[in-house]
């Protein structure tokens, strides 16, 4: 039997996601800057982007993609961007939108993928940001000295169904699904929760 891996995680719920967006909007608005156009970091950026449109009553929303890290905390070699912004952005203002900036190799290179394409000014804003980070956001509202996984509303399913794949030995009922997430992860999902994770995940938690 493996010894049982632990780690932090913070389990952000979607009342603290708009709250935080609030926070990052007034920011800039204070900063005096306007953007014209906001790019989301594929996938993590999405709702915070989201918000951030409509708070700023920016109407143009882009993306672009950058690798990095999997499900679940596991780490996949240096950040690349490989999926370009979506659309011309040559002479916008943009802001370019996170949920967390970690070790900052995804915000640096999204930043130096967006340089190529605007001569204008770019501006970062993320939800929570690392101590440790090499790339520091322009705007930001949490700051976590100590590493932790940072659990957001949009990756609930995907990260804890990660979570209990990588058990080992594997659970073999719920309830001790339950128990070793609360042991290893600090983690107390909700029945609703453990039901979307098991039923998109294909998770067979049956046994007795």
């Amino acid at each position: 039997m493996a010894e049982a891996q632990w780690i932090a995680v913070q389990l952000v719920e979607v009342e603290a996601v708009v709250a935080a967006c609030d926070r990052l909007a007034a920011a800039v608005v204070a900063a005096g800057y306007r953007p014209d156009t906001i790019v989301a970091v594929a996938r993590g950026g999405f709702m915070p982007a989201r918000f951030l449109c409509d708070f700023l009553q920016v109407h143009q929303l882009l993306s672009l993609k950058v690798e990095h890290y999997g499900p679940g905390a596991r780490k996949q070699g240096g950040a690349r961007v490989t999926d370009p912004v979506s659309a011309r952005i040559t002479g916008e203002r943009v802001l370019l939108v996170d949920d967390v900036n970690d070790s900052g190799n995804t915000l640096q290179a999204a930043l130096d993928h967006l340089r190529q394409h605007t001569s204008a000014a770019i501006r970062t804003a993320v939800l929570d940001e690392k101590t440790t980070t090499c790339c520091p956001a322009d705007f930001r509202v949490g700051v976590i000295e100590n590493w932790r996984w940072v659990l957001y509303p949009w990756a609930v399913v995907e990260d804890i169904g990660q979570f209990i794949r990588d058990m080992d030995p594997p659970p073999v009922n719920l309830p001790e699904a339950r128990e070793r997430l609360q042991a290893q992860y600090g983690l107390n999902p909700s029945a609703a929760e453990m039901d979307r994770v098991l039923r998109y995940q294909r998770l067979d938690l049956s046994g007795s």
